[in-house]
């Protein structure tokens, strides 16, 4: 599964960060560095997560539980692709950007943060996206995505193909 996601900002204490340009990047909280042919980073972490960003995508890891391990991430612009699958007794995995939370408990997604918008997009499974005001929330399913941005409701859409493969593309996918 696949999800888009731009979310806001959490004030969390982090064992671990991933700061600063995607390709410079050290790996922490026990995740492996890759770079790939697209100029985007692939980031693979013990717990079966793993992380893609586009080139220049500036964002850093979060351990919220303090167990050693990825648990968050806060994005501050450009786009990820992240793979989280269900496990039992994992705690939602969230996406923060300065607009939105996107949380999911096991799906596969993408992050892309833009300037004042934050967008969300489910290929396959479920997300819940939630201002970072906390002003209203929605739950995405497969082929549904949500701009959050300004003081209005969040709308769930379905995305054209154009939009969601463009997005994609950014991602080396």
């Amino acid at each position: 599964m696949i999800i888009l996601a731009r979310t806001g900002t959490i004030a969390v204490a982090s064992l671990g960060l991933l700061a600063g340009d995607a390709l410079a990047q050290p790996a922490k909280l026990g995740c492996i560095s890759a770079p790939t042919a697209q100029g985007t980073q692939t980031l693979h972490c013990p717990t079966a997560i793993t992380i893609v960003a586009e080139s220049g995508a500036k964002f850093e890891l979060r351990d919220r539980n303090r167990d050693g391990h990825v648990d968050s991430v806060e994005l501050s612009n450009k786009a990820m692709l992240l793979d989280v699958p269900k496990k039992p007794g994992r705690a939602k995995f969230n996406v923060v950007t300065p607009q939105a939370i996107a949380a999911v408990r096991g799906t596969k997604w993408a992050v892309d943060a833009e300037g004042a918008k934050t967008s969300v997009f489910v290929v396959d499974g479920r997300v819940s996206v939630a201002r970072s005001a906390g002003r209203g929330s929605v739950v995405l399913g497969p082929g549904d995505g949500v701009d959050v941005e300004g003081p209005g409701e969040l709308i769930v859409k379905r995305w054209p193909p154009a939009r969601v493969t463009a997005l994609m593309a950014r991602l080396g996918q």
